[in-house]
C-alpha cells in the first residue's frame, strides 16, 4: 500500500532573482543575445522546480523453519504459529532541482527567431525520511522474539532504497523541467524572443537506467 502526494513548487523568488528587474533592451538593439541569456540564466543558480511527498509502508513477514535431513532425504517445515509480521510507515521528502553553475552557450541552440534551451540534467535529493512509530504495525508470536532495533533500521533503510528508486517513475523529472520553463520563459520574452518560439527541454528522456546520474550525493549516501 502506497500513497503519494505531490506538491508542484513554482518558486516565485526564484524566478524573480533569475529574470531580475528593470527594462531590457529591445530585440532590434542587442548585437547578440546568447551571452545576455547565458548571463541571466546562470543567475539562477540551484532553482528548485518539485517537491515530492511519499509515504510507503515497508512490510516483513518471517517465519521459524525446520531444516535437515533423514534417510538422506532433505526437509524444510515450517514451525506452525511462529510466523512474525511488520508494517513500517516512512514518510519521506524528495526536492528536484536544476544546478545552472556550469551553464554556457552549449546549452543555448538558437535559430532564426527560435531558442532552445537544454538544461542541465536535473538532480533529485531524499531531504528528510523517518518512520512513524506510532503506527507501526506488528505480530509476534509467543515463542519469537520482538523485532530488534538493528532490524527496524535495516527496515528503514529499505524503504529509502524503494522511494529512491522510484524516483524515475514519480514524473517528479518533468516537474523539473516544467518548474524550470516557468522560470526562464519570462526572462527570454524580455529579450525579445515569442514564448511560442521558446522550447525548454533536456539532453535525453531520462530511465530508471540514469538514476545514479540524476541523485545528488547527500542522496546517494542516505539510499545506502
Amino acid at each position: 500500500m502506497r500513497k503519494l502526494t505531490l506538491y508542484i513548487v513554482l518558486l516565485v523568488l526564484a524566478l524573480a532573482s533569475c529574470t531580475g528587474g528593470g527594462k531590457a533592451p529591445e530585440k532590434e538593439e542587442l548585437m547578440d543575445t546568447i551571452p545576455v541569456m547565458v548571463m541571466q540564466i546562470r543567475k539562477c543558480s540551484r532553482l528548485y522546480t518539485a517537491e515530492y511527498q511519499v509515504h510507503k509502508i515497508v512490510t516483513h513477514d518471517d517465519k521459524v523453519e525446520l531444516k535437515g535431513s533423514f534417510m538422506q532425504q532433505k526437509f524444510n517445515i515450517p514451525v506452525p504459529m511462529s510466523s512474525r509480521k511488520i508494517a513500517i510507515p516512512i514518510e519521506a521528502k524528495l526536492k528536484a532541482y536544476i544546478d545552472f553553475g556550469d551553464f554556457s552557450e552549449r546549452n543555448v541552440a538558437v535559430s532564426g527567431d527560435k531558442v532552445e534551451i537544454i538544461l542541465p540534467d536535473p538532480k533529485v535529493e531524499l531531504t528528510s525520511s523517518r518512520v512513524n512509530h506510532g503506527e507501526i504495525k506488528k505480530y509476534v508470536p509467543l515463542i519469537r522474539s520482538n523485532f530488534s532495533d538493528a532490524e527496524m533500521s535495516g527496515y528503514e533503510k529499505q524503504g529509502r532504497e524503494a522511494i529512491i528508486k522510484s524516483i524515475p517513475k514519480l514524473g517528479i523529472i518533468e516537474m523539473a523541467r516544467q518548474g524550470a520553463t516557468h522560470a526562464l520563459v519570462p526572462m527570454l520574452t524580455r529579450l525579445g524572443y515569442k514564448e511560442e518560439n521558446i522550447t525548454i527541454t533536456f539532453r535525453k528522456e531520462f530511465t530508471v537506467d540514469d538514476l545514479p546520474l540524476l541523485l545528488d550525493n547527500n542522496t546517494i549516501e542516505n539510499g545506502r
